[in-house]
C-alpha cells in the first residue's frame, strides 16, 4: 500500500535534506545554536525545576499495543556484597533489560522510515541488527539543551484532557501560544499538552494508548515555518491515534524524522509543568533533555527537566 498523494504534498514542504549539508546527521538540532542556549539560559527565573519523565517500572506504559516494546525488568545482582572480603566495604549492582522507547523517550531520527529511505535521503537498509543505526543514531544528538516553550492546548481550549478523537491542529496550536503569550521561535523545543498522560497516571495504559489525541499530519508544516527543533508531547504515540487520514499509520513521524530531521519525544509527564507555568504565568522556560548515547540505537530514554 502506497502512501497517499496528501503525504507527499506535505513531505515536500517540509524537507530538510541537505539543508545542513550532505553530511549532517542531526536535522533540526543544528537550530539550537551557541546564542539560542544564552537566551535560553536567560529565562530562569525563580530556579523552581519541574521532572518531566514517567518512572521507569515493571508496570509502566507498555501494554502490548507496539509489538516488542517491553516494561523495564528490573533485576539485583549483587546485594550488600563484600567484594574485597569480609568486614569491607559492600555494594549493591543492578541490571535492566527494557526497550529504549519503553517510558519517556527521544525519537531518533531513525526512529521511522518511508520509501526505503531515512533522513537526508540516505537507505534505511543502513540500519542493521547487528549494528543499529548507522547514521543518526540518537548518540549522534549529544546536547539538547534550549529554550522549551509549552503549548498548553487543552487548557487553551478549555479542557483538563482531549477527548481521544482529537487531532491537534496548528490552529491549536497558535491558540496555545496566545494562552502562553510567547512565540515560538527558531531552536525552541515545543512541549505540546493533551492531558492525555492523566488516563495513565490513573492506572489505565490500554485507554492511554488508544484511542488517543495528538498531533496532526498539519502540524510539520507550522514546526518547518517556526524552525522548532523538537517536538514532545504527553501520549504514547505522539500523533492522533487512530490516524485521522485513513491507512496513514505514522504519517507524522515519517514527516518529523524522516523529512525535517527533527526529534520526536513522547510520554512526557506535563502535568505538573501546566500547573507551575500557569501559576508562574509564563510557559517559556530552560529545559534539559540530554540523550543516553546509546550508539547506534533509534531511540534513548531521557529524564527532562524544565527549569523556570
Amino acid at each position: 500500500m502506497s502512501l497517499p498523494a496528501e503525504f507527499h504534498d506535505i513531505a515536500k514542504r517540509v524537507n530538510n535534506w541537505g539543508r545542513w549539508g550532505a553530511d549532517d546527521e542531526i536535522g533540526t538540532l543544528n537550530l539550537i545554536t551557541d546564542a539560542v542556549v544564552r537566551e535560553a539560559a536567560a529565562t530562569v527565573r525563580s530556579g523552581l525545576r519541574i521532572p518531566l519523565a514517567l518512572p521507569l517500572r515493571q508496570d509502566g506504559v507498555q501494554s502490548g499495543l507496539i509489538p516488542g516494546r517491553i516494561n523495564p525488568l528490573h533485576t539485583m545482582v549483587q546485594i550488600n556484597q563484600e567484594l574485597f572480603g569480609p568486614g569491607t566495604v559492600a555494594t549493591s549492582d543492578d541490571t535492566a533489560v527494557l526497550s529504549l522507547q519503553t517510558a519517556t523517550h527521544w525519537d531518533a531520527l531513525t526512529h521511522a522510515s518511508h520509501s526505503g529511505r531515512i533522513y537526508n535521503g540516505r537507505p534505511a537498509a543502513t540500519i542493521t541488527a547487528h549494528g543499529g543505526a548507522e547514521f543518526s543514531g540518537i548518540e549522534k544528538a549529544p546536547h539538547i539543551v534550549s529554550r522549551g516553550v509549552l503549548l498548553d492546548v487543552a487548557r487553551a481550549l478549555g479542557q483538563d484532557r482531549l477527548p481521544g478523537g482529537h487531532a491537534v491542529t496548528p490552529e491549536d496550536l497558535e491558540a496555545a501560544e496566545e494562552l502562553a503569550g510567547v512565540r515560538v521561535r527558531p531552536g525552541d523545543i515545543v512541549l505540546v499538552r493533551t492531558g492525555q498522560v492523566q488516563v495513565y497516571l490513573a492506572g489505565d495504559k490500554h485507554a492511554y494508548g488508544y484511542p488517543s489525541p495528538g498531533l496532526s499530519v498539519r502540524t510539520p508544516e507550522w514546526f518547518r515555518a517556526r524552525d522548532v527543533a523538537a517536538v514532545a508531547n504527553d501520549t504514547l504515540t505522539f500523533e492522533i491515534f487512530p490516524p485521522e487520514i485513513e491507512d496513514l499509520w505514522l504519517g507524522v513521524h515519517a514527516l518529523d524524522l524522516v523529512e525535517m530531521g527533527m526529534l520526536q519525544g513522547q510520554n512526557w509527564n506535563l502535568e505538573g509543568l501546566s500547573t507551575a507555568c500557569a501559576q508562574e504565568k509564563r510557559y517559556a522556560f530552560l529545559l534539559s533533555a540530554m540523550p543516553e548515547p546509546f550508539v547506534g540505537a533509534t531511540g534513548t530514554p531521557v529524564a527532562p527537566v524544565a527549569i523556570l
